[in-house]
């Protein structure tokens, strides 16, 4: 199986190739964290991330993206370029949310204590991005815009920590309610390599990719602009 996998959804951009064969494994990543840029970032690093595997992209037989929550235009980027790609090469479609890839992530650093854990993203206006995940990161909630209050009443007990850049906001929350929460990987971001490990166990492909917002976009079209007819 041959995966290209791309993300730009966060506050990172990365590519990736996949290759497996059985047992064998070989994985080519290009990453690279980043506020803004990710729309002239992505195709080098997939023309990269392409030589290092030496595969043409005739070969490549399913492209992933991250669907989302996320940058409103950083969703876009990943998901066009996806898109796109597919229809030149033929290749079938995979997509899943961000927060599960960072959860995958989370899982494998071992900065986690035994037991389900959550994964929060700091949304802004007193806001997160919630999921909960088992101890294997089989997604059981999320994902959801949340107070950090409401991601509260999500949290079984023997709760094995919180990840990501909003899990410091649940751990204050927790406080305030005499609860201690372990918040861990503040800087923790989705990964095009860990998106494609995910698409292949998944064996699935999708006809179509569809971003996930959570929130309307900041920006508004003004009345004052909008034309008669």
């Amino acid at each position: 199986m041959k995966i290209l996998a791309l993300d730009t959804s966060m506050g990172a951009c990365s590519a990736a190739v996949l290759q497996k064969d059985g047992a064998a494994r070989r994985l080519s990543l290009r990453e690279e964290t980043m506020a803004r840029g990710h729309a002239e970032a992505l195709m080098p690093m997939v023309e990269e991330v392409m030589q290092g595997a030496g595969l043409a992209f005739a070969e490549i037989e399913v492209i992933a993206a991250t669907l989302g929550p996320g940058s409103f235009t950083g969703v876009r980027i990943a998901i066009a370029a996806a898109r796109g790609l597919a229809l030149v090469t033929g290749a079938r479609l995979f997509g899943t949310d961000s927060l599960t890839v960072m959860a995958e992530l989370a899982r494998a650093s071992g900065a986690l204590g035994p037991g389900p854990f959550a994964i929060a993203v700091d949304a802004r206006r007193g806001m997160v991005y919630f999921g909960l995940y088992d101890e294997e990161a089989g997604k059981l909630a999320g994902p959801l815009l949340l107070t950090p209050d409401e991601a509260l009443g999500f949290l079984p007990s023997g709760l094995g920590g919180a990840a990501g850049s909003g899990a410091s906001l649940l751990a204050e929350a927790a406080s305030l309610q005499g609860r201690i929460l372990d918040a861990s990987l503040p800087e923790l971001q989705p990964s095009a390599g860990a998106l494609a490990e995910i698409a292949y166990q998944s064996g699935e492909t999708v006809p179509a990719l569809r971003p996930l917002y959570l929130r309307p976009p900041d920006a508004k079209p003004q009345g004052q602009a909008v034309l008669r007819r």
